[in-house]
């Protein structure tokens, strides 16, 4: 086994810093930019990455706990929002919101329905559909885990003035445009690497 000597040269303390990333300016043209500027960017691509570990480590933490994955989960959220709001959940309001096909839909709700997740029944104005919901004991775990967890953001997001809240809202919906993939031909289906 080979090991692995140390650096003479330390990491930087915040490896979202766009010099550390981009010396050359080969993906970010800084020149003009005051460096103080640059390095509090730097500042807040942390924040976001900070929180970025915080959701990974909270995601981790509740898959675990529930013994589902990823898609299992967002399932059952989007079944506790339904019902919230007093809608009827289906199959195909399942696929469409999770973006899967029809096929992997059923074998998800086969999955959960089999470990007393979620339940199916005929839909209540609907003879062709039918109705999911999740079930007590499901819905409860996931409120008092990850849901009352995913519910302290509501708190740090009250500390802030109506003004505030409207930049991070710019500021985040802005960051969401810059990196949707939508026009980029290495992210579509079907696209590989050379």
């Amino acid at each position: 086994m080979a090991r692995i000597e140390p650096t003479s040269q330390p990491m930087p303390s915040n490896i979202y810093d766009v010099d550390a990333s981009d010396p050359r300016q080969q993906l970010v043209d800084r020149s003009g930019m005051d460096p103080a500027t640059v390095s509090h960017i730097g500042e807040v691509m942390a924040a976001l990455g900070r929180l970025r570990s915080a959701e990974q480590e909270l995601s981790d933490a509740s898959l675990k706990f529930m013994k589902l994955n990823q898609t299992d989960m967002r399932a059952l959220h989007y079944l506790i929002v339904a019902a919230n709001s007093g809608g009827t959940a289906t199959p195909g309001a399942l696929s469409t919101h999770l973006k899967i096909s029809t096929a992997s839909t059923t074998k998800l709700l086969d999955r959960l329905e089999h470990a007393g997740h979620i339940t199916r029944a005929p839909h209540p104005s609907d003879r062709r559909a039918l109705a999911i919901t999740i079930s007590p004991k499901t819905r409860q775990a996931a409120m008092d885990t990850v849901g009352r967890q995913q519910a302290k953001r509501f708190h740090a997001a009250a500390r802030l003035s109506e003004e505030e809240r409207n930049v991070v809202i710019r500021f985040l919906d802005d960051m969401a445009g810059e990196l949707a993939i939508t026009d980029e031909a290495w992210a579509q289906p079907g696209a590989a690497a050379d």
